[in-house]
């Protein structure tokens, strides 16, 4: 686990054209007890040369969203709704022959575990050299070639001798630049990079991590990025996507959401992970609880039976009504703005260190200034007839 601190600056959201939309998604697995709700609505965009990171706990949709883009669930058991638009291109029904001529090619995805991902049976290079062949129709000898190239591009040492290797002969880290080299091979336009660092050490994570957006500088990809660990987003991430029982929570550029979290949920996974500007000698706070069941999942707000806010909404809503997770920056949580600046200043930022206080800090004079412009009848159309 890596140790997270509040980037200095994130690059703001470009409001460009997006490369790969998805809209009100959702996944749905039948199972001998009943249907499972994978992904309940979920929208997101990606942009080309940016990163979105989703975070959330295991069970949270994160892998079952990307594996949906790329068309890889089972039809016969999984039912699938909403729209995703790479390129222009509809996914959503697309045949498996339209979806093979992308995947590998014009989108691929970097799976957490390459052992699983590369056979023992064939070297890395012919593995490596497949795909292009595929999608290239490039001779034996090119394909050999590139494999070198990209080996050398991931820097793997001496490739022109260990593209004859075989995966066992790697270490770790290494086999996972191996499977980066293979995802990259015909310079997809998405990269989808499934947990990319797990179970590697922190050096190793790090060039990892580098390397993947030394590729994306090359070659303008999209990525998305998903982890649980905020450590890896904060320093790696444009764009935050939160999710939990299927469904965002709260999403914004990778500064607003850690600088400024407003869902209780967030607070809590940031409350959990350690931070280099805390005293050592404070606790890290998990979140009680586990997450819901997608078979049966909560009414209302999924994150209700774990939040120890609820108390701060009137009425039931937090039990029956569903947030809605409004367009851009935001969280989807009953919570007033003023409330969530309030509690986030006095419940949760002093253990996250000074730097998330003064955050806070600064997070709450909005919420104040916002609610007394609220409370003001017209005081933006007498502003513009002023002008």
């Amino acid at each position: 686990m890596s140790t997270m601190t509040m980037p200095a600056g994130s690059p703001a959201a470009t409001g460009g054209e997006a490369f790969l939309s998805v809209r009100d998604l959702y996944v749905r697995f039948s199972t001998e007890d009943g249907i499972v709700k994978a992904v309940d609505g979920l929208s997101f965009d990606v942009q080309r040369g940016r990163t979105l990171g989703i975070v959330g706990e295991s069970g949270s949709g994160k892998s079952v969203t990307n594996l949906t883009i790329l068309g890889m669930h089972n039809p016969a058991t999984t039912t699938i709704g909403g729209e995703i638009v790479l390129d222009g291109q509809e996914l959503t029904g697309a045949s498996e022959r339209q979806l093979q001529q992308l995947r590998g090619n014009k989108m691929a995805m970097i799976f957490q575990d390459p052992m699983t991902s590369l056979s023992p049976y064939y070297t890395v290079g012919r593995q490596i050299a497949e795909p292009f062949r595929k999608h290239t129709g490039a001779t034996k000898r090119a394909a050999h070639e590139r494999a070198v190239e990209m080996l050398a591009k991931v820097g793997i040492p001496q490739p022109a001798q260990r593209v004859h290797d075989y995966p066992h002969q790697f270490s770790g880290g290494m086999r996972q630049r191996v499977v980066i080299a293979m995802a990259l091979v015909c310079n997809p336009d998405l990269i989808i990079a499934d947990e990319p660092t797990t179970a590697l050490d922190v050096t190793v994570q790090a060039q990892i991590l580098d390397l993947l957006l030394e590729m994306q500088r090359e070659f303008g990809s999209a990525i998305v990025l998903i982890t649980h660990d905020l450590g890896v987003v904060a320093n790696t991430a444009d764009d935050l996507l939160v999710m939990y029982a299927g469904r965002a929570v709260e999403r914004g550029t990778v500064e607003e959401v850690l600088r400024a979290p407003q869902h209780p949920y967030t607070w809590g996974l940031l409350g959990s992970m350690p931070s280099l500007t805390t005293d050592v000698s404070l606790p890290l706070t998990p979140i009680p609880g586990t997450p819901p069941s997608l078979l049966d999942p909560p009414t209302g707000c999924p994150f209700h039976p774990r939040c120890r806010f609820t108390e701060h909404v009137s009425g039931a809503r937090c039990r029956t009504e569903r947030p809605e997770l409004p367009d851009g920056r935001g969280a989807a949580c009953h919570l007033t703005p003023s409330q969530k600046a309030e509690l986030y200043a006095e419940d949760v930022a002093p253990a996250l260190g000074e730097e998330a206080v003064e955050a806070a800090a600064d997070a709450e004079r909005a919420a104040d200034a916002e609610a007394v412009e609220d409370q003001v009848p017209g005081s933006t159309d007498s502003e513009e007839n002023e002008q």
